[in-house]
């Protein structure tokens, strides 16, 4: 399936957006996201952007006050996940100016909307910004 899951937490270790493309109970997936951001986190700026946990691969890319985590299985390409989090990131930007996690917050059905543009059942589907950000530009027109 390649993508499992992607998380947006903040410094402090709070998740700001998390989205799964499989199915885990609530009790497991606050364990799961608890075990692995404490790990992310602690992990200076020297150390690789990859992490093993339990049976996921954890790519993971700091911008700003955001850590974008992204789960996927062990036979996944790490550096094209990465690239994967710089689109994505970059298409925030593009939409938001810069994105924050304010900007997150207050537009979580935005956010979202952008990643089921990009993301469907764990695959990347889009990767062309203009055409991800049209229906999310279409949908602010007509509201």
């Amino acid at each position: 399936m390649g993508i499992r899951f992607i998380l947006m937490v903040n410094k402090q270790g709070q998740t700001r957006l998390a989205q799964y493309y499989e199915w885990l109970t609530l009790e497991e997936r606050r364990a799961l996201e608890g075990e692995i951001v404490r790990k992310c986190l602690a992990r200076n700026e020297q150390q690789c952007s990859f992490v093993e946990h339990r049976n996921y691969k954890i790519v993971y890319r700091r911008y700003a006050s955001l850590f974008f985590l992204v789960g996927v299985d062990n036979d996944e390409n790490e550096l094209a996940i990465l690239e994967f989090i710089h689109l994505l990131v970059e298409t925030m930007d593009r939409h938001f100016g810069n994105v924050c996690e304010l900007d997150i917050m207050f537009h979580l059905e935005k956010a979202h909307f952008m990643l089921e543009e990009m993301v469907m059942s764990g695959c990347i589907v889009e990767t062309s910004k203009a055409n991800i950000l049209t229906p999310v530009q279409l949908l602010e027109k007509t509201s």
